[in-house]
């Protein structure tokens, strides 16, 4: 994975159901998104980062399953201004498997939302897709 040198704020955010133990949650967040600082507030967990490297387990899955297309079409429906999102089976973090949801439903008990935020999004989205290809 070669990382561009681009400002890119990365989050990803999910809530925590009364039946979900807060650490497991932290540890599905820590499993495919290293490298960021993760916070529980009341019933939610946030995490952080500005380093392209910690999409590593993502950015690999992507290209690993061929799944470019979906993520794309997820990021381009999302795209605002300089800010796109998609989400993330959060059961198939827990087991360091990145599972995109084209909606939230698609994850039972409820998705990992990620977030890119750039100066440059357009950028960042052709480089999380396409890579070293483009």
């Amino acid at each position: 994975m070669k990382i561009p040198n681009f400002n890119c704020k990365i989050e990803m955010y999910c809530a925590i159901n009364p039946s979900e133990d807060s650490e497991k949650i932290q540890k599905s967040i820590s499993n495919i998104f290293p490298y960021s600082k993760i916070k529980i507030e009341n019933s939610s967990i946030f995490a952080e980062s500005k380093d392209l490297n910690s999409l590593e387990k993502i950015y690999e899955a992507v290209h690993s399953k061929q799944s470019q297309k979906t993520f794309r079409r997820n990021m381009q429906k999302n795209l605002r201004n300089d800010s796109t999102w998609f989400y993330l089976n959060k059961q198939a973090a827990f087991v360091e498997k990145i599972a995109i949801c084209e909606e939230s439903e698609e994850s039972p008990l409820g998705p990992i939302k990620v977030i890119f935020t750039s100066s440059k999004i357009d950028e960042i989205i052709d480089w999380f897709v396409y890579g070293d290809e483009n």
